[in-house]
């Protein structure tokens, strides 16, 4: 099918100018892109032999993509020794879900309507790992993960097939455009990219690689050069079990490997690596937070890698220093006055005093009632004891005599959501030192309590165009002073200093959602966590407005932050150490923060 693009088509002037190939074919390609009904051709082939020019056909399209709604790219893949599931978790990256899963990605856009333009490049040099195994084959990434995402009526694609017959024959895509930049040859230009010089290795006098020092040629391609040696498996198991290249070498390439079980590998590493992979694919990652990155996802699984790793992080901004995937999190509060001391909550509402500084339950919380099933939150209130929220917007209190303030505030807010739906709460939160608990509702308002005086009602704003997700609030030291902070289903987080009206834009909109939101002083000023549903976490400095992004290892649902715990025999920590404990469906685990050096690294 051939097609000539249209008098009323995009501006060409706003691509690069046209020159070889893109003289050629651009405007066929522009003409696809823009033409009125997307869907009688949803899917768009661009064929030839390597070197014909077919990425710089891609590479001219993409430049100039944005000027126009309907040629707009969302996302686009490189998808060269990739594959399944690292082309799943680049797309999910690109689309502001976070690194998923092949099936959790199509999943969460069968439920996304919105059209989606997608560029796959180099699809038939795709795969990894093994030869004989499916992850190594081209194939298995259209049956797996492209062609279901082609089957999606929102989506179209532009995507470089070389001369192979991948995606031909595909159904419900509509009519198959197909570009062919012709069958001239490749002729090499030089050396091979993998010629031997790139694999020279520096070593150590004990003759251990210093896989730090190795080029990039090296890092990337050397498990693909293990898998042709003669003696396959002596030299996957060099590398595996080296854990410079654990920290150095292509996540891709090991993901691959790790998946085939003939691989031989340490206790512990394929769990490790299936936790780790999905945020070690990201580029942007430099080597102290990949170490860091792998030591979180090794904790609980390859101890001996954890302990290797411990010694690289001595002056890194964080660290994980405990993990554990045995038990379910629902809620999450530090205890004012106990640092190092939070509350947990499992799915039955059951609560514990959890050590802050090595995840292990201690006391149960006695509870007035039996356990409240499905907690969406609560509210450590020191000497009054403490505040839960359910999931259908029941308050309940424990550890306090009847009459008590916590009582009034579950009373009062019960009230309201039975004369109005829009007030029913939907998250709970308070402030470090326990003064303060912190309600967010269902249209988008924040009400604030002091559990110093007997106020009747709250101090109470509307903040959000949305339901609140996350709430919490500091008493800002030596200025008497609230501040409260505020998530929502918008994607948005607010900050309201009580003495004054609130900001009139939120400090930050994303188009992802807020899952959970904790506070703290530090010496160098106040930090805002806040984590997302596209498995990152932003820790705000208040006082500059810096943000430093981590990523999320597991799902979360509850943050809580206390000072660090002090343990016997240690010297007391410093005052710019933080722990963050992390919680939700599959786990917890907690983060050694070091706010004096958090900001000042990026």
């Amino acid at each position: 099918m051939s097609l000539s693009p249209a008098s009323t088509g995009p501006d060409i002037t706003q691509w690069p100018p046209l020159d070889g190939v893109t003289a050629t074919h651009g405007p066929a390609l522009l003409a696809w892109a823009a033409r009125a009904r997307p869907e009688e051709s949803r899917l768009c082939l661009v064929r030839g032999a390597r070197g014909s020019g077919k990425s710089q056909l891609m590479a001219w399209f993409l430049a100039g993509s944005a000027s126009r709604p309907s040629t707009t790219v969302h996302a686009t893949v490189l998808s060269e020794g990739l594959f399944t599931d690292a082309v799943a978790w680049e797309l999910g990256r690109q689309l502001g879900y976070g690194p998923l899963a092949p099936e959790r990605l199509l999943e969460r856009l069968a439920v996304d309507r919105r059209p989606l333009l997608v560029l796959v490049v180099d699809l038939h040099r795709s795969g990894r790992g093994p030869a004989d195994r499916p992850a190594a084959d081209p194939a298995t990434l259209v049956r797996d993960l492209l062609a279901p995402l082609l089957a999606l009526p929102q989506t179209r694609a532009v995507v470089e097939v070389g001369d192979t017959a991948l995606l031909d024959g595909l159904e419900s895509v509509g009519v198959v455009t197909t570009i062919d930049v012709g069958d001239e040859p490749f002729t090499a230009a030089g050396a091979a990219p993998t010629a031997e010089d790139g694999f020279l290795l520096p070593r150590t006098p004990e003759g251990h690689v210093r896989w730090d020092h190795a080029s990039e040629t090296a890092r990337e391609h050397a498990l693909d050069r293990a898998l042709t040696a003669p003696d396959p498996e002596t030299a996957l198991v060099e590398l595996v079990r080296d854990p410079g290249f654990l920290v150095h070498g292509s996540t891709v390439s090991l993901a691959a490997c790790l998946a085939d079980e003939r691989t031989p590998a340490p206790r512990g590493l394929r769990q490790t690596w299936r936790l780790a992979a999905p945020h070690l694919s990201d580029a942007q990652y430099e080597t102290s937070d990949r170490a860091a990155v792998l030591h979180a996802a090794s904790l609980e699984s390859s101890s001996l890698l954890a302990r290797y790793l411990l010694p690289l992080l001595a002056d890194h901004s964080w660290a994980a220093v405990w993990a554990r995937r045995d038990t379910t999190v629902s809620a999450l509060a530090a205890v004012p006055g106990k640092p190092g001391t939070i509350l947990a909550a499992d799915p039955l509402g059951n609560v514990f005093e959890m050590d802050a500084g090595t995840g292990r339950y201690g006391v149960s919380v006695p509870q007035s009632a039996a356990g409240v099933p499905c907690l969406d939150g609560m509210a450590a209130c020191a000497e009054h004891g403490a505040l839960l929220l359910s999931d259908t917007g029941a308050l309940h209190h424990t550890g306090e005599e009847p009459g008590g303030v916590l009582g009034r505030i579950a009373a009062h807010h019960g009230r309201a959501g039975l004369a109005d739906a829009d007030l029913r709460p939907t998250a709970l939160g308070h402030s470090p030192c326990g003064r303060f608990v912190v309600i967010g509702d269902e249209q988008g308002g924040v009400h604030v309590w002091s559990l110093e005086t007997s106020e009747a009602a709250p101090l109470s704003r509307v903040l959000h165009s949305a339901p609140v997700t996350a709430v919490t609030s500091l008493a800002l030291p030596g200025e008497g002073q609230t501040l409260v902070m505020s998530t929502a289903m918008d994607g948005t987080v607010r900050l309201w200093k009580t003495s004054a009206d609130p900001m009139p834009r939120p400090v930050e909109q994303r188009p992802a959602l807020a899952t959970a939101i904790s506070a703290q002083q530090t010496s160098v000023g106040p930090l805002l966590a806040v984590a997302w549903n596209d498995a990152s976490l932003h820790l705000w400095h208040l006082p500059s407005g810096r943000v430093r992004v981590l990523p999320l290892l597991l799902p979360c649902s509850s943050l809580a932050c206390t000072s660090a715990p002090v343990v016997a025999d240690q010297q007391p920590p410093s005052d710019s150490r933080l722990r963050l404990t992390i919680g939700g469906s599959e786990g917890s685990y907690a983060l050694s923060l070091n706010a004096a050096r958090l900001w000042s690294d990026e």
